[in-house]
């Protein structure tokens, strides 16, 4: 294998990272995605995958605080039923957005 410089200076940096040489931490790499163990993903992927994560987190938060504004309502009577329907559909947008972002974590974890 060949690197340019600047490929180089990333792979001693994740090597020493992991407290291996080099060469080992590279041919371990490149074994892993040969047997279909880890699938790369370009920058750009690993970028997407971060905002779903932070998207997630994000939604849950929310979702949290609407079941509190729906337990409460006005004078603790609940929410009128438009709004409920809202609270509803907020929550089922959530479970698409985790089954997306579980999928997406899957594929991107090392399998054994």
């Amino acid at each position: 294998m060949s690197f340019s410089d600047a490929e180089l200076a990333v792979v001693r940096t994740a090597a020493e990272r992991e407290g291996m040489a080099s060469a080992a931490w590279a041919g371990r790499q490149v074994m892993v995605v040969a047997q279909h163990v880890l699938v790369p993903v370009s920058r750009d992927a690993g970028d997407v995958l971060r905002e779903l994560i932070q998207a997630r987190v994000h939604l849950r938060e929310t979702v949290a605080a609407l079941r509190a504004v729906a337990a409460a309502g006005p004078s603790g009577a609940g929410l009128p039923e438009s709004a409920a329907t809202v609270v509803e559909d907020t929550l089922k947008a959530v479970a698409r957005l985790d089954a997306a972002t579980v999928a997406v974590m899957r594929e991107r974890r090392p399998r054994s």
